[in-house]
């Protein structure tokens, strides 16, 4: 009786586990068990490619084209309705991803896609060009508070960004003033650059009376708790509701607080915002 009932269990969680990785939601970007297992051990040294709905996605990095399937198209944070041919602004566009995913729910998007770092913007030409998206308009810029040249630390990363102190891995990059943009209607703008979006949060805050929705991934330490403060006001005062949620846990227990290194922030957040 026990041998029976140990095999009908052992033969019932295997039927699940298989159920599982057979109704798995990465089954649709391409991915079954044995390629996510791969993927997370593949290290980052050359452009791979992996294939995306009938089309090629050129990569570098496994672990952040996993976390950008994850978050993109899994967890799906850009999901909403979009009008016939929207106009899309997205500020820190990396290798596509995100224009792919906004693609899919509104085909005849029109997207101005913004990537400063090098090969990122590599990848997120071939990305487009793969994908044969004709309404996309790819700048390899930085967004900022002016039209000018920036310091840039080019890591080919999600983690490159504007650099405003003394760093010698840098570059020289152009930099954009988001405010002159901002001179239509605009149905999405992400704002997704690395630490400096209070300050270009705060120059376009008498103009985001033309967006409809918008995503801000926020960046900063604990001396910078007042400016989170600062781009709610300015978020709430310009007629939006708002949702946060983290987007990485940095600390699992707040009120003991052990550092990790490797992440710059103290707070990393997801903050949606949108009107009626």
């Amino acid at each position: 009786m026990e041998k029976s009932s140990f095999i009908h269990n052992l033969s019932k969680g295997i039927k699940k586990k298989l159920q599982s990785i057979s109704e798995s939601p990465y089954k649709r970007l391409n991915l079954n068990w044995f390629r996510l297992k791969y993927y997370k051990h593949l290290p980052a040294k050359q452009i791979r490619t992996h294939s995306l709905f009938g089309k090629s996605l050129y990569f570098i990095s496994p672990t952040e084209l996993l976390h950008g399937f994850y978050e993109i198209f899994i967890e799906e944070i850009y999901k909403q309705q979009f009008a016939s041919k929207s106009f899309v602004i997205d500020c820190g566009a990396n290798i596509g991803l995100s224009v792919i995913y906004i693609k899919q729910l509104c085909p005849d998007a029109q997207i101005i896609a913004f990537e400063p770092d090098e090969k990122n913007f590599e990848l997120l030409s071939k990305n487009m060009h793969s994908f044969g998206y004709t309404d996309v308009t790819l700048k390899k810029e930085a967004i900022w508070i002016a039209d000018t040249t920036l310091q840039f630390s080019n890591e080919g990363s999600m983690s490159s960004k504007i650099e405003l102190g003394e760093n010698r891995n840098v570059i020289n990059v152009k930099a954009t003033r988001l405010y002159n943009i901002l001179d239509k209607k605009i149905d999405f703008l992400k704002i997704d650059i690395e630490g400096a979006e209070y300050a270009v949060l705060n120059d376009i805050a008498d103009r985001l009376n033309v967006v409809d929705n918008m995503f801000i991934e926020y960046h900063g330490n604990f001396n910078q708790n007042i400016e989170l403060s600062k781009m709610i006001n300015i978020i709430t005062s310009a007629g939006f509701h708002f949702y946060i949620k983290e987007a990485t846990s940095i600390y699992k227990t707040p009120f003991y607080r052990i550092k990790n290194p490797a992440i710059p922030y103290d707070v990393q957040l997801n903050i949606f915002c949108f009107k009626n």
